[in-house]
């Protein structure tokens, strides 16, 4: 499994899109803009050579592959949380796989996204908690 982007060191999630195949870039362009939406405060980055969003820690990442894309999670948990709404795609470990033809709905998207933001913002409590013993 080789990313489309294999060779170039992107500076931003722009350079990412445009180094990628025109089916591809509106696929993971609408992933964006979605992540985007359903959490507004992250950070967009390049991480590991692909998009990432951080949020009190990594939230979720995503990439192009030769012959599919890749939302990453970052979370095994919510891949076991939403495993009946991801049955339709290949998804493993913590990376759920689809395809510019098949991509993930946005609602579902935004929902996986929302919990990943609640997840990190509990762990990040629970730190700031155990620092002020």
């Amino acid at each position: 499994m080789k990313s489309s982007m294999s060779g170039v060191a992107p500076r931003d999630v722009d350079q990412y899109l445009r180094g990628l195949p025109a089916d591809f870039r509106t696929a993971l362009t609408r992933l964006r803009r979605t992540i985007r939406a359903a959490a507004p405060k992250a950070e967009e980055s390049i991480s590991y050579r692909m998009p990432a969003y951080k949020f009190h820690g990594p939230l979720v990442y995503f990439a192009a592959f030769t012959d599919h894309c890749s939302l990453f999670p970052a979370s095994k948990r919510i891949l076991m949380q939403f495993k009946a709404e991801l049955a339709r795609f290949d998804a493993s470990g913590a990376t759920i796989r689809f395809t510019p033809g098949k991509p993930l709905p946005a609602a579902l998207v935004r929902r996986i996204v929302r919990a990943r933001v609640r997840e990190n913002e509990m762990r990040h409590a629970l730190r700031t908690a155990r620092r002020r013993k």
